[in-house]
C-alpha cells in the first residue's frame, strides 16, 4: 500500500510533490507515534496463569459466555462491571451482596438486572468451573 502511493506521488504533477510528499510524511510520522504507543498484550496461556485444569476450563467458558460483557483483567468494565478481582473485594461493586461463592453463583444460575440467567445453559459443574477461575481473576 505505501509503495503504491510512492509510485503515485511520482506520476503526479512536479509542482504537488514537495507538498504532497511533506504531508505523507508528516502522516507517516503520526502513524507511527500512534502505533509506537499502542500496547497491545498478548493473551496468556492458562499455563502462564497458572491455572488448573478446574479454573482452565473455567476459563474457556467464561470466554464463551462472560467475556463479551465483563472484561475479566482490565478494571473497565463493558456492558457489565469489570470482574477483575471480584473474590478480593468484601462487596460485588453493583448489588452490594457479599462477594461469595454462593452469592456469584446465583447471579450466574438467575442472571440479574440486564445480566440473563444460565442456568438454562451452564451445568452446575460449568457453574463451579468459572466460579473456580473467578477466584485467579
Amino acid at each position: 500500500m505505501i509503495s503504491s502511493a510512492i509510485v503515485k506521488l511520482d506520476k503526479m504533477p512536479s509542482a504537488l510533490k514537495p507538498e504532497v510528499r511533506g504531508a505523507a510524511v508528516i502522516v507517516g510520522c503520526l502513524f507511527l507515534i500512534v502505533l509506537s504507543a499502542c500496547k497491545v498484550e498478548r493473551r496468556r496461556s492458562d499455563a502462564e496463569l497458572g491455572l488448573n485444569p478446574q479454573q482452565a476450563d473455567g476459563r474457556h467458558i467464561y470466554d464463551q459466555y462472560c467475556n463479551r460483557c465483563h472484561a475479566p483483567y482490565s478494571s473497565r468494565g463493558r456492558q457489565g462491571p469489570s470482574l477483575k478481582e471480584v473474590f478480593k473485594k468484601q462487596y460485588l461493586s453493583v448489588s452490594g451482596m457479599p462477594a461469595n461463592d454462593d452469592r456469584v453463583r446465583d447471579i450466574i444460575l438467575l442472571g440479574r438486572n440486564k445480566m440473563q440467567g444460565f442456568g438454562n445453559i451452564l451445568t452446575p459443574q460449568q457453574v463451579n468451573d468459572v466460579i473456580a477461575y473467578l477466584h485467579t481473576l
